[in-house]
This record gives structure tokens, C-alpha cells and sequence, in this order.
């Protein structure tokens, strides 16, 4: 059955007092190498349904959702009345709200309902596999060995409701990290080192296998010359792929019923009931937003949710997305939210959208030219193992990853040891001196499942290196 077909039929079946069912088919392709060689490339396949069935009472809506992967069809009535029984059995849903009518489910940007799915395959490396075979030569030549992987997926994904809705979006994605390893154990006692970079893209047509390998070459260079430092605040840039990272954990925590009830650095004044909206957070003119239409990061324009919940909810499956800044010129402009939360709160409705975007008033400077500016302090690479540690600051703890450098007289001059840091994204946001041209970024710790961003390198100029690390 074509997956239209599914959510028709899915629906039919339906008794509850109101249905949705979401279909997400998800094709898949990669690459990985490893020693300066390809080890393994595969295609696959994938079909996920999942039915979601209310049941109203005297008490309120209770919400009941099932989920099956492969021949699901195969028995839609059964998944059906699976998630009807589990809709009668649960508690009243406390984010409760009428379904989307397709009133106000008016998504223009919506793809063609009816069109063929798309699909990916290994064909989609043909360009970047040909400049991976060059690196890897280069590579054994001068003593450094690759490793990385690329993976690109299409997933398509089609929602419908009892009340008429249907909608749909295809969502191209694809990541590529490169690994440059020297010394027999990769670490510094032996004179080895690690280096990385990461891209994330549509399609790979903009994704150059030798402008990766010259980043890791570069950094592999650098580290020639090895300095020991201590644990201390020193001014740092952050590339934007770590910019990227801090900023997906501080999206994550800001959502508008945890602020209001408060739960988080977001929150207002003692007492509960009231947020950060309109407080200044950055000094300088820097405006954090999403936009399902942002050039190079477009994603779903509609919400599309399995399950409910306090950040996005399946009640409000079909709402339009709209540009939307969280920051803007320095100041809270809003908190992702449902329409529950938006009644609690009393704030606009402002949905969770599937990227992310810092742009810096004026900022034209590139992460080169940053460095070129530097008296002295340190480069990031890349942060590592990422975990909150109080949510009231947004206090974040982690490691420095495949290389940190040390910049002297507007110079990378060797790499150091690196850190465990402790940092608040929002914090950080206060205190930056400088921030840089907004570029498309691909982090470390989250890039896998939210890859999505743009953000500018930043300049901190106290970053928190609580303790050395060993890591590599």
C-alpha cells in the first residue's frame, strides 16, 4: 500500500472519538571508511505507522498511541484498535485540545500530497566518494589515517486527521564527518592526534571531500607543537560547530510551561507564573530563531508528533510553522510551546520548529579572521559528551574534543591538552566579545539528530576549562 493509502485506510477503521495517523517512509544510504579505506556501504528501507486515538469522557480526552515499523499494514486494524484500547485505558490528558481543523491547517509549503515518494541510494556519494579515494592516498602518504561516515536519508512523512487534515513533507538530509588520526595510539604520549570536521546537507552536491580533508591536514599541523596548560578560564573561540551544540541544549531547555512553572534558567521572578520574556540575555545585538523556510535548513512546516507531551504535542498535529526568533537583539522573545501551554502561560503560541539559526547584528567576520585578531587564547574543535548539571542556570558540563589549539600574536602556534569545561549556553551568550558570520554548522554531540543549524564562531573571553582531561 503507498503510504496515502495507509493513513485512508487507517482512518476508515477508526471508532474513536477522533483519529490521526501518522506514515513515515524513510530511505537510507552510507558510506564508512576507515584506515584509509571504504569498509562498508549500504541502501535500506523503512516504513513506520503510527495510529493515535482519543477518547473523550465526563473527566477529559484520553490519548492512546501505537507505533509499528516493516509490514505494519499488514494488520491495520489490529494497530488500530491497539491505540483506541490504549486511548480507553489512559488518564485524561492534561495537554487536551480540540484537533486541528483544516481550517487552520493551511500550510502552503506543504508538498504534493499525492506525488510519488522520493528515495535516496548510494548514488548520492558519486561525487563525494571519488575525493575520498584521493584523501585516503594522500593521507597513507603522509603518515595520517581517516576514518569518518556519511549517511543521507529521505523521509517522507504523511499525517491525517478525522477532521479532514492531510499533509505531508519530504525531508532530504545527510551528515559527513572526517576523522584525521596520527601516532600508533592516537594520543598525545605517543606524539599522535586526532582531528575532525563535520558537515551536514541536503544533498552532498555542496559537500567537497578535499576542502574536509585540508581542514583535518591543517589541524594535524598544528599539532606538531604540544603545550601543557592548566585548568583556568582563557579566552576562546568556538567554532561554530560547538556554538552549535551549546545552543541545541539551551533550545532544548526553554519551553515555555517548565519556565512558567519555574523549572529552568528561563524562569521569572519567585513565585512561579512568570518567564524571562523581554529580558536582555546577550550584550550584544545576537537573535536566536527558526524557520521551517531558512535557505539550506528547510524542515517540516507543520507540527507532525507522535505522542503527547510538554514541548510539542500530538494535539496540535497539522499547526502551520512560521519563522519564529527566541532571541532577538540580545532579548527573550519567546518559548517554544502547545497550545495548552499558551493558555497556561498566557504567551503567543510559538511551536518547537526543526532548526535552529543564531545570526549576530553586523557579525561578518570568519573563524580565520578571528583568529587573526587573537593576542592570545585557545580554538575549539569540537565538545564532546555534553550533560546538564543544573537546570536553574542551564550549567553545562563536557569535554573538549579532537584538538584544542593555542592561538598566540594572531597565530595557531601548537595544541593543548584537553578539558572538561562547566558553561551555560546562556551565560555564554552574556558574555561573548565577538561573534562571527552565521554559517551552516553540524555539531558534534547533537548533529545526528538535530542537524539542521547555522550559527556564527564566538569569542569568549573567560571560557570555563574546569579540569584537564585526557580524552583525545
Amino acid at each position: 500500500m503507498t503510504p496515502q493509502a495507509v493513513v485512508e485506510r487507517a482512518l476508515e477503521l477508526a471508532r474513536a472519538d477522533g483519529c490521526m495517523v501518522l506514515v513515515e517512509d524513510s530511505a537510507r544510504a552510507n558510506l564508512r571508511w576507515a584506515g584509509n579505506s571504504l569498509t562498508t556501504n549500504g541502501a535500506t528501507r523503512s516504513r513506520t505507522v503510527t495510529v493515535i486515538a482519543l477518547a473523550s469522557s465526563g473527566r477529559g480526552v484520553s490519548i492512546g498511541a501505537r507505533t509499528r515499523t516493516g509490514g505494519a499494514e499488514d494488520d491495520l486494524e489490529g494497530l488500530v484498535r491497539a491505540a483506541e484500547e490504549a486511548a480507553g485505558q489512559a488518564l485524561p490528558a492534561e495537554d487536551a485540545a480540540p484537533l486541528v481543523e483544516p481550517g487552520r491547517a493551511r500550510v502552503p509549503e506543504a508538498a504534493d500530497w499525492d506525488a510519488p515518494v522520493p528515495t535516496t541510494d548510494i548514488s548520492v556519494f558519486s561525487g563525494l566518494a571519488p575525493g575520498l579515494g584521493r584523501a585516503f592516498e594522500r593521507g597513507s602518504a603522509a603518515g595520517r589515517r581517516l576514518y569518518g561516515y556519511a549517511e543521507h536519508t529521505v523521509d517522507s512523512v504523511f499525517f491525517g486527521s478525522s477532521t479532514g487534515v492531510r499533509l505531508r513533507h519530504d525531508q532530504p538530509s545527510g551528515t559527513v564527518e572526517l576523522n584525521a588520526k596520527t601516532g600508533s595510539s592516537f594520543s598525545a604520549a605517543d606524539g599522535g592526534h586526532s582531528a575532525w570536521a563535520g558537515r551536514a546537507t541536503r544533498d552532498f552536491t555542496d559537500v567537497d571531500a578535499a576542502e574536509l580533508e585540508d581542514e583535518v591536514e591543517r589541524r594535524v599541523r598544528w599539532a606538531r607543537r604540544r603545550v601543557d596548560l592548566p585548568a583556568g578560564r582563557y579566552e576562546t573561540l568556538m567554532p561554530p560547530s560547538a556554538v552549535a551544540d551549546m545552543m541545541f541544549f539551551l533550545y532544548s531547555a526553554a519551553t515555555a510551561r517548565d519556565a512558567a512553572e519555574g523549572r529552568t534558567v528561563f524562569s521569572g521572578g519567585e513565585g512561579g507564573g512568570a518567564t524571562r520574556i523581554g529580558d536582555r540575555l546577550a550584550g550584544m545585538p545576537l537573535s536566536l530563531l527558526s524557520d521551517p523556510a531558512y535557505a539550506g535548513l528547510e524542515c517540516s512546516p507543520f507540527i507532525a508528533a507522535p505522542a503527547a507531551g510538554r514541548r510539542v504535542t500530538a494535539f496540535d498535529n497539522g499547526l502551520p510553522l512560521t519563522r519564529t526568533e527566541w532571541i532577538s537583539d540580545g532579548k527573550l522573545a519567546a518559548l517554544p510551546q502547545t497550545r495548552r501551554s499558551a493558555e497556561l502561560t498566557g504567551l503567543p503560541l510559538t511551536p518547537h520548529i526543526d532548526n535552529l539559526v543564531l545570526e549576530a547584528g553586523g557579525g561578518t567576520a570568519s573563524l580565520e579572521e578571528m583568529v587573526a585578531q587573537t593576542e592570545r587564547g585557545l580554538l575549539l574543535t569540537c565538545l564532546w559528551y555534553v550533560r546538564q548539571v543544573d537546570p536553574q542556570t542551564l550549567l553545562l558540563t563536557g569535554l573538549t574534543r579532537d584538538g584544542v589549539y593555542l592561538v598566540e600574536d594572531g597565530e595557531v602556534t601548537g595544541a593543548v591538552n584537553n578539558f572538561r569545561f562547566n558553561e551555560s549556553p546562556v551565560s555564554l551568550l552574556d558574555r561573548a566579545a565577538q561573534a562571527g558570520a552565521t554559517v551552516p554548522a553540524l555539531g558534534r554531540e547533537v548533529g545526528d539528530s538535530f542537524p539542521r543549524t547555522a550559527m556564527p564562531p564566538l569569542r569568549i573571553p573567560d571560557f570555563n576549562m574546569s579540569t584537564v582531561s585526557q580524552a583525545s
